[in-house]
């Protein structure tokens, strides 16, 4: 029998790690099966090829990573390419757009609709209200967009409040793709079509990030 090597190994890891996380949630999934599902005999395989548990799944996060960073380049690459409109509310749902329609590639495959389902529970974990990008994305044009996200907000909201109103948009995506990836994973007919679907995330998301500056005290 042929040797596997090292990356082959990691990468049957991924994979399995995938579909364990997806299955059976970040917190409850169990080493023993992933390592069981990558065909592996050795117990402590996840420790030896990436140190810990969190350490397999920052590997899985960063493999999805860089599928779509490929995709959201060239988002905001045609985005940029078109007229840049100087009103912030205009600029934002452009990026929102780049944004939704980048992450609802990985509805296309059974290994993407997995990824979202366990990205849709560590999206509170992006680094967002400590401007301290989680590993996995810093130095990525993700993490780019949404200091340009943040930007747009500026003018209006103070920092504290549109970093915390940035942290909860990008968990109402993730929670929403990973929803409809959950669906299209137990074939369950979702109440609307994809283009819908996106077009009004794009839009429930603007509207959470452009809501008007609450009075303190007061009822708006």
């Amino acid at each position: 029998m042929a040797r596997t090597s090292g990356g082959e190994t990691r990468e049957k890891l991924i994979r399995a790690g995938e579909e364990v996380f997806a299955a059976q949630g970040v917190d409850g999934a169990q080493l023993r099966d992933i390592v069981r599902l990558a065909g592996q005999s050795n117990p402590s395989a996840v420790q030896y090829h990436f140190g810990s548990r969190g350490g397999l799944l920052d590997a899985v996060m960063a493999s999805r990573q860089q599928r779509t960073e490929r995709v959201l380049t060239a988002e905001l690459a045609r985005l940029d390419d078109g007229d840049a409109a100087g009103d912030p509310a205009t600029e934002l749902r452009g990026l929102l757009t780049a944004l939704v329609n980048t992450e609802a590639t990985e509805l296309r495959t059974e290994r993407g609709r997995r990824c979202l389902r366990v990205s849709a529970q560590l999206s509170h974990e992006s680094g967002v209200r400590t401007r301290t990008p989680h590993p996995t994305i810093d130095g990525t044009v993700y993490w780019t967009l949404i200091g340009r996200v943040e930007d747009c907000l500026a003018p209006a909201l103070p920092e504290p409040l549109r970093l915390e109103r940035l942290d909860l948009a990008l968990t109402l995506v993730g929670a929403a793709l990973g929803d409809r990836a959950r669906q299209y994973l137990t074939g369950t007919t979702p109440l609307t079509d994809e283009d819908l679907f996106l077009a009004d995330l794009v839009e429930t998301t603007a509207a959470l990030l452009l809501a008007p500056r609450p009075t303190p005290g007061g009822t708006a």
